[in-house]
């Protein structure tokens, strides 16, 4: 076990948390995923929607500043959901993940979402252990935010665009927003879903399947 001086700074003694975290995950040959967005884009809905059309072992923890209410909706999904209430923290620590790992079923695991905080900024620089940084993006927020905050979209190497069914009624620009996560992170694999109606899901679980499989070759 790791020992931490009581005069090691604050991101000392979360570094060294998300790498306990990071050998336990791989022992456990867990695909961790850090989920990050505003509030409201949809990272619920989008584990909602997986929790119900996916064969891949899932877990979340869920944080929030007050109130357990997203991983409630995540376990009334039967998507085992462990909540983290960081009474006015804007981000989740490797801390905080580290000792909710206890109570998971890591062996029964094959996939962890973290769903961060809502919260483009300071969950971008914090590691938790995760394997990938996760960013989540919704058609009414416009399609500026990428641009707005490159810190967390040169990190992730998922991004979600969700509530693509109100395209319609949006000026939302998708070509320019795709472009924009490609130079901010080339190689990013791009999702746009509607999580409410179901809709763009298809590569999603394919890329569960694939990391599925991933995990079964290691276990």
């Amino acid at each position: 076990m790791a020992r931490v001086n009581v005069d090691t700074p604050a991101a000392g003694k979360n570094a060294i948390a998300a790498e306990k975290n990071r050998r336990l995950f791989r022992e456990n040959h867990v695909f961790v995923m850090n989920m990050i967005g505003s509030p409201g884009c949809g990272k619920t809905s989008i584990l909602e929607y997986t929790a119900e059309n996916s064969n891949v072992r899932c877990a979340a923890i869920v944080g929030d500043v007050k109130t357990a209410l997203d991983a409630d909706r995540i376990l009334d999904r039967n998507m085992p959901a462990y909540p983290i209430e960081t009474g006015g923290g804007c981000h989740l620590t490797a801390v905080q993940i580290g000792s909710m790992l206890t109570r998971i079923d890591l062996c029964k695991t094959d996939c962890l979402f973290i769903e961060n905080v809502g919260n483009l900024v300071c969950p971008s620089v914090f590691d938790l252990g995760e394997d990938i940084k996760t960013g989540v993006l919704s058609v009414p927020e416009g399609d500026e935010k990428v641009r707005k905050y490159p810190e967390l979209f040169s990190r992730t190497d998922v991004v979600f665009i969700n509530k693509t069914d109100l395209l319609p009624h949006c000026e939302y620009d998708m070509e320019k927003i795709e472009r924009d996560c490609r130079t901010a992170r080339p190689g990013v694999k791009i999702f746009k879903v509607s999580a409410t109606k179901g809709l763009g899901f298809e590569d999603w679980a394919r890329y569960l399947e694939m990391n599925r499989k991933e995990q079964q070759n290691g276990k």
